[in-house]
């Protein structure tokens, strides 16, 4: 009985301590990468209007598992993805997970109007409730997203710089 009794104060202190720890990190993870490209804004902007030319950039969307629906909506994996916000500089998508998470990915132009260079920066934020193991599990995002997005930035770059010769 005392060993019972044991472990379940010893439960309670161990989720008290990691509700505390959880306390202390924001409620909103971002995760962001950059990249220039030595291209006009309105040729970058042509692949990142349309999730059907994501293909040309975004590693996996050639998979059996990708279902683009039109150009702003697609499953991609277990994940809906839906461009919900669309100007000459910016991209707004939502990806959503099986289990209703919402990931907001914001992809954005600077620059590229008067020289031929544009930084590409593009950026997820992700809500998170209080619960602790939500906001812990949090820390590896940037450890997940980001390679992934740097990767798929790089791509990018090599796809319109070879299309407009500016290798």
């Amino acid at each position: 009985m005392k060993l019972l009794k044991l472990a379940a104060i010893s439960l309670v202190c161990l989720f008290a301590l990691a509700t505390g720890i959880g306390a202390l990190l924001p409620p909103k993870v971002l995760v962001s990468r950059a990249v220039n490209i030595k291209a006009p804004a309105g040729k970058i902007m042509t692949e990142l209007n349309s999730l059907a030319h994501w293909k040309n950039w975004v590693e996996g969307m050639n998979d059996a598992s990708v279902h683009i629906r039109s150009a702003n909506e697609a499953s991609i994996g277990k994940s809906e993805v839906r461009i919900v916000k669309l100007t000459d500089t910016m991209v707004v998508s939502e990806w959503i997970s099986q289990r209703n998470k919402k990931q907001v990915s914001t992809i954005q132009l600077i620059g590229g109007q008067s020289e031929n260079l544009t930084i590409v920066q593009w950026q997820f934020e992700q809500s998170v409730g209080w619960l602790p193991w939500e906001k812990l599990g949090t820390m590896m995002n940037d450890k997940i997203l980001g390679p992934m997005m740097e990767k798929n930035l790089e791509k990018l770059r090599q796809y319109v710089e070879a299309q407009t010769g500016n290798l």
